[in-house]
């Protein structure tokens, strides 16, 4: 069967507008949220905390009312001081059962290898063990090469270069330069 393209169900514009109206309600929404916020803020202090009268007490109505709000205030610092030991609780508590959910899965951050510079036989030996003396010298099966053998091989040619490009150049040069990659491979 041959495969029916089909059409998107929503244009590229009706999209863009639908994104832009969702975002537009979602800010209207954010911003009505918070205005609620604070009016239920300002309701919970004009219920909690009473304006004070303090015109027309006496020295002891005002150190009374000074003792009652001390009183409160201690109260207020305990609860939370208890709320702080409670919360600080509750995050070590998590902070550990997060830790044996990941022993449970066995997955760990595994730390960054560094490169290590180990030679062959040491890492034969850690491998194999101190008793097997396995002797890995790699360079020893190396063939060894002299150099004077490499300098009579290629025979340097040292002359004026002027006349060497004045010789090669046109299609003679060129005729030579065939002549000569074609000769060795003759003998």
């Amino acid at each position: 069967m041959p495969e029916v393209e089909r059409k998107p169900k929503i244009t590229a514009s009706r999209k863009l507008l639908l994104k832009s109206l969702m975002l537009a309600r979602a800010k209207e929404c954010w911003e009505q949220e918070l205005e609620e916020r604070e009016a239920e803020k300002k309701r919970y202090l004009a219920e909690r905390v009473p304006a004070l009268q303090t015109r027309g007490l006496s020295l002891s109505a005002l150190q009374d009312l000074c003792r009652d709000l001390h009183a409160k205030v201690e109260v207020v610092d305990e609860e939370r001081y208890d709320i702080e030991a409670k919360c600080l609780h509750n995050t070590r508590e998590i902070k550990d059962l997060k830790l044996k959910v990941l022993d449970l899965r066995g997955k760990f951050k595994r730390p960054p290898l560094r490169r290590v510079r180990v030679s062959a036989d040491a890492m034969l030996r850690a491998l194999l063990g101190s008793k097997h003396k396995v002797s890995m010298d790699l360079r020893a099966n190396l063939k060894s090469v002299k150099k004077e053998d490499t300098e009579k091989e290629r025979p340097v040619e040292v002359g004026d270069w002027r006349k060497n490009v004045e010789a090669m150049s046109g299609m003679e040069g060129r005729k030579k330069m065939f002549d000569a990659a074609k000769s060795p491979t003759t003998q």
